[in-house]
C-alpha cells in the first residue's frame, strides 16, 4: 500500500501552543474518518502573543516541537507534508493592542517555520467564527456524522444529526451549532457544504470570555468594589490563599483596560482568599450583560442566538474543568445543579484541603471555584441550557485517539480533504473490489455446483 500522507497544525492559543501531526493513507485522501492524529507535542512557554516585547523568542520557544516533528514525520515526507500555524485569540488582542507587535511575532514565527524542511503553508490569526466552526467540522468529523463507510467499502450518509461544538480557550469561549432557525444576525451564519450535503450554522466567539481572560475581568471587579485598598477580600478564591498582584498583571490587556484604576501601574495589592461562593457569583456575574437585545432573542452582551438544540460536545478547559470537579471533587456533573452544587462546594473548599486533594495542580488550584462558577452562569444564563438540554452535553477532550479542537478542521478546510460532491461520485476502489470479488465466488459456487452435478450424473449412469 501507498505510505501514508501526512500534515502539521500549530495551534497558537492565548495561554500555549500546541502542535498536532496528523496522518492518513495517501490512497484515501477524500475518504472520512482515516485522518488521525499521529502525534502531539505542547510548546513550553506561553502562548506567542506573550513574546510582544521579545518577537524573536516566540519563533524559538517552537524549536523543541518543530525538531520533533522532523522525527515524527518520515525524512523522505518532509517535503510533502503541509505545515500551518492559526493563532486565534490570545493574537487577536495582540493585533488589537498593538498591530505592530502582533505582525513582529507573526513574521518571525513564520520565519522559523519556513526554516524547515516541510510544505509551509502560512501563519495567520483566525477569526473567532473561523475557529468556532472549524472546531464544529473536527468533531462532527471524528464521530462520522458527515459520512461514514459500509463494511462493503461503500460511503454511508449515516442521517444523524450533527454535534453543536463548545469551546473554552484562554482568551475567548465559541459555541456553534446547526439550527433550522432564522439567524437574525447575518454575522452569526455559516453556511456549509460538505459531502454533497449543505449545513447551516449558527456561530459566535465571545472575545474576553476565555478563562485567563475571565480571570484578570474577575479580578478588576473585586478591586473595584474593595476600592483599590492595600489589601482586598478575594470571594471566589479559597480561604487561607493570598496572592500579592501588581496593577500591570491585570490591567495589561485591552479585555481590562477600560476599567483600568487612575492609580501608578506599578502599585502591588495584596489579595486575601475569602471563599464565599455566592458573593463570588454575583462579582461573576457582573461579567455579562443579560440587558441589552435588539433581536428576539440573545445569549448576552446584545449577541443573537437561537434555541440550543441537539447533542453537543464541549472541549478545552471546559473539559478540563468538569473533569476536576468528577476526579478530583469526586462529584457527578449531569444537571446543571450537579454543576452549581459544585462550584459552590469548591469555593467553600480552603486552600489547604484543596492542595491535600490535588498536590500537583497548585498552579489552577485556586481559580476553580472561580472557573466552575463562570462555566456554570455561561451554560444556563448565557446559552439557555437548561434541566432538559444540559444533559446533552458530552465533555470530552478526545473523539477516539485524537483531540477535539479546530485545528483538524482547520487542515482539512486547507487541504480540501473534505470534498462538496456528493458522496455517490467517491464510491472506493474498495467498493469495486468487492462486487468484482462476490461476482467471481458466485461464479466459482455455481461452476462447483454444475461440476458436481454432472460428476454424480456421470458415476449414476456408470453404475446403471
Amino acid at each position: 500500500p501507498p505510505s501514508p500522507q501526512y500534515g502539521i497544525v500549530l495551534d497558537a492559543g492565548s495561554s500555549h501552543t500546541a502542535m498536532f501531526v496528523y496522518k492518513w493513507p495517501a490512497d484515501k485522501e477524500n475518504d472520512t474518518g482515516v485522518v488521525s492524529e499521529h502525534s502531539m507535542c505542547d510548546v513550553e512557554g506561553p502562548g506567542i502573543s506573550s513574546y510582544s516585547s521579545n518577537p524573536p523568542a516566540a519563533g524559538t520557544s517552537l524549536l523543541h516541537c518543530l525538531n520533533q516533528a522532523l522525527r515524527d514525520v518520515p525524512k523522505e515526507k518532509h517535503a510533502s507534508t503541509p505545515l500551518y500555524l492559526g493563532a486565534t485569540a490570545g493574537m487577536r488582542l495582540l493585533h488589537i493592542a498593538n498591530l505592530q507587535a502582533s505582525d513582529a511575532v507573526l513574521s518571525t514565527v513564520s520565519a522559523t517555520l519556513k526554516s524547515y524542511p516541510f510544505d509551509f503553508r502560512g501563519a495567520k490569526i483566525l477569526s473567532g467564527e473561523e475557529e468556532g466552526v472549524f472546531g464544529w467540522v473536527t468533531a462532527n468529523y471524528l464521530l462520522e456524522n458527515f459520512i461514514k463507510r459500509g463494511w462493503l467499502g461503500e460511503w454511508i450518509q449515516p442521517q444523524k444529526k450533527t454535534l453543536g461544538a463548545m469551546d473554552f480557550g484562554g482568551a475567548s469561549t465559541q459555541i456553534t451549532f446547526e439550527t433550522r432557525d432564522t439567524i437574525e444576525d447575518p454575522r452569526n451564519e455559516v453556511t456549509l457544504k460538505l459531502y454533497g450535503q449543505a449545513y447551516k450554522v449558527y456561530t459566535h466567539s465571545f472575545l474576553c470570555y476565555g478563562r485567563d481572560q475571565v480571570l484578570k475581568r474577575l479580578l478588576s471587579k473585586v478591586l473595584q468594589a474593595e476600592n483599590y485598598q492595600a489589601t482586598v477580600p478575594h470571594p471566589c478564591w479559597p480561604t487561607g490563599y493570598h496572592k500579592s498582584l501588581s496593577l500591570s498583571s491585570i490591567y495589561d490587556s485591552p479585555c481590562t483596560e477600560k476599567e483600568r484604576p487612575s492609580l501608578a501601574f506599578n502599585t502591588t495589592i495584596t489579595v486575601v482568599g475569602t471563599g464565599n461562593g455566592s458573593l463570588c457569583t454575583l462579582h461573576i456575574n457582573k461579567l455579562f450583560n443579560f440587558t441589552t437585545c435588539s433581536f428576539s432573542r440573545c445569549s448576552f452582551d446584545g449577541i443573537f442566538q437561537p434555541e440550543v438544540s441537539g447533542n453537543f460536545i464541549a472541549f478545552s478547559a471546559f473539559f478540563y474543568t468538569v473533569d476536576f470537579i468528577q476526579t478530583v471533587m469526586g462529584r457527578p456533573v449531569h444537571l446543571p445543579s450537579d454543576l452549581k452544587d459544585a462550584a459552590k462546594t469548591i469555593c467553600a473548599t480552603s486552600w489547604s484541603e484543596l492542595l491535600q486533594k490535588a498536590p500537583k495542580m497548585e498552579k489552577r488550584l485556586p481559580d476553580y471555584c472561580a472557573v466552575s462558577t463562570f462555566i456554570y452562569l455561561l451554560t444556563t444564563k448565557g446559552y439557555n441550557f437548561n434541566s432538559h438540554s444540559f444533559p446533552n452535553i458530552a465533555f470530552q477532550k478526545k473523539a477516539g485517539e485524537t483531540s477535539i479542537g479546530w485545528a483538524l478542521g482547520y487542515m482539512l478546510n486547507f487541504t480540501n480533504m473534505i470534498p462538496a460532491e456528493k458522496p455517490s461520485s467517491h464510491k472506493s476502489m474498495l467498493y469495486n473490489y468487492w462486487v468484482i470479488l462476490i461476482l467471481l465466488f458466485v461464479v466459482t459456487t455455481l461452476m462447483s455446483l454444475v461440476t458436481a452435478v454432472c460428476l454424480l450424473q456421470r458415476s449414476k449412469s456408470r453404475t446403471i
